[in-house]
């Protein structure tokens, strides 16, 4: 997706490890146009699918996921990282190692809001090396019901995520592909 491509050349930073900062649009401070842009974009591609549900983890994907639950008029559900007070009763769940973080996290979602037969969408802000959509892709499978694929607004497509999920049978669509980056910019893959 150009206009996403565009924002990340001329707003985001490529900083050391293999980190690519997009917080002034994306994932700290956010750019609304931009996210309902991509959240059209994502209804575009998985229309024909007949989603259900939207399923994303927090904290960063949930703005990409409401554009796209907006844009297709479904609801948006997303994995929290901590247990909560307000999380009562039982709940479907899974470790996900965070890339951006370094620890990992058991990540749930409530059973009352995820059920078996629905197809569900998951949507991220980022994959690198897709151990959030695989937690998630666990959490789907735990309440029967079947993910449809994962909508991605950038992909580190230098790392595996991406790469392993597609091979598993995973429809994987990201809107904009990272080949490679360092200090002297970033190429997108074709």
């Amino acid at each position: 997706m150009k206009l996403l491509e565009d924002k990340i050349r001329s707003e985001g930073k490529v900083l050391p490890g293999s980190v690519l900062k997009v917080s002034a649009f994306l994932n700290h401070q956010l750019d609304p146009d931009l996210i309902m842009e991509l959240g059209k974009e994502f209804a575009r591609i998985f229309a024909g699918d007949s989603p259900d549900k939207i399923l994303t983890i927090e904290s960063s994907g949930i703005a990409v996921a409401l554009a796209a639950g907006a844009a297709l008029h479904i609801p948006v559900l997303f994995a929290k990282k901590h247990r909560t007070s307000n999380v009562f009763g039982e709940a479907y769940s899974s470790i996900v190692h965070s890339y951006t973080h370094g620890c990992d996290y058991t990540v749930i979602v409530e059973k009352e809001y995820l059920h078996g037969g629905e197809r569900v969408l998951i949507v991220d802000d980022f994959i690198a090396n897709g151990k959030a959509v695989e937690g998630l892709l666990e959490i789907i499978a735990q309440a029967g019901a079947e993910a449809i694929g994962a909508g991605i607004a950038v992909e580190k497509g230098f790392q595996d995520g991406g790469a392993r999920l597609r091979s598993k049978g995973l429809r994987v669509e990201s809107l904009a592909i990272i080949e490679s980056m360092d200090e002297n910019g970033i190429v997108f893959c074709e």
